[in-house]
């Protein structure tokens, strides 16, 4: 059975501002999960599942319905703030999506094999998919995940802070820690992470980071399913609380449930965190185009 790519789209982008999963960045209105696809495609994934709320359904299958029909399977699950477990109701002054480890849980109906979860404004590169098919084919288990892993320092903006999750891999590959770093900013060659006091903690820039590609087993939605219910034990009051999949992943680790693969890829990454960052992304892609990586028409 080929593995599945979920992209988790529910986001609005608010630091971005607007909906900037379909934002056009290729020579032909292309987004930057037109690009995905296509090297899942390539990669021998069989099937993508949109993660998206759905006031946005009708824009997502205007852009992706015709181009992928008889390409790769298509199906669309739904992550709103009342997709909650019986016995729980939606407090009424929350607006926040309940964050990436309820987007995958929302899933759980449509993925019944081995997946990897991206996030959808982030371009991994065409060697990431390869790296990652191949786990997902022929290694991942219950009790084995894996994460690609990117250098910090080439995964930061020009235009503002972003946030990464900072690993720690053994001499194994194994992610052995992953803390949710919330303000990372480009610093000359390096980078700081500002805390919350304004204090800055500086970073060589040359950590593995986490970009939000991870290859699962689906055995984690029940996983999932038994920590979300949880979270909103003692977290549904919080307005701003969310449950975040590295976070979820350590655990796991911590408990000895899993190991975690930190995978190469020696990809180029690029996203869209602000406005200004997607000229940036637009010459990048020209420059994949002219290398021959991708046909400057990607849907012919």
């Amino acid at each position: 059975m080929k593995p599945t790519l979920l992209i988790l789209a529910a986001g609005m982008g608010s630091r971005f501002g607007g909906l900037k999963q379909v934002e056009p960045v290729g020579p032909n209105g292309e987004a930057i999960i037109d690009y995905t696809i296509f090297d899942a495609i390539r990669a021998g994934f069989g099937k993508v599942v949109f993660v998206i709320r759905e006031s946005f359904a009708d824009a997502f299958k205007e852009k992706f319905e015709a181009k992928l029909k008889g390409k790769i399977e298509v199906e669309y699950v739904f992550q709103e703030l009342d997709n909650l477990p019986a016995g729980f109701q939606l407090p009424e002054d929350r607006e926040k999506p309940w964050g990436t480890a309820h987007a995958i849980l929302v899933a759980k109906d449509a993925i019944k094999e081995p997946f990897c979860a991206i996030n959808a404004d982030d371009f991994y590169g065409e060697k990431a998919y390869q790296v990652m098919a191949d786990f997902l084919n022929n290694k991942v288990q219950e009790q084995t995940y894996s994460m690609i892993g990117y250098l910090l320092k080439n995964t930061l903006s020009e235009h503002g802070s972003v946030s990464r999750g900072i690993c720690t891999v053994n001499k194994n590959d194994n992610l052995i820690k992953i803390v949710e770093t919330t303000k990372i900013f480009k610093k000359n060659d390096a980078a700081v992470s500002v805390n919350e006091d304004g204090t800055e903690t500086p970073l060589s820039g040359n950590e593995k980071a986490s970009m939000n590609f991870w290859g699962f087993h689906p055995t984690i939605f029940s996983v999932l399913e038994n920590k979300f219910v949880k979270f909103l034990e003692t977290e549904i009051d919080k307005p701003k609380s969310e449950m975040y999949i590295p976070s979820v992943v350590f655990e796991m680790i911590q408990d000895q449930q899993v190991e975690v693969k930190v995978l190469e890829a020696n990809s180029p990454w690029f996203g869209v965190t602000y406005q200004e960052d997607k000229p940036i992304v637009v010459d990048k892609i020209n420059s994949l185009i002219k290398e021959g990586v991708y046909p400057e028409k990607l849907w012919n």
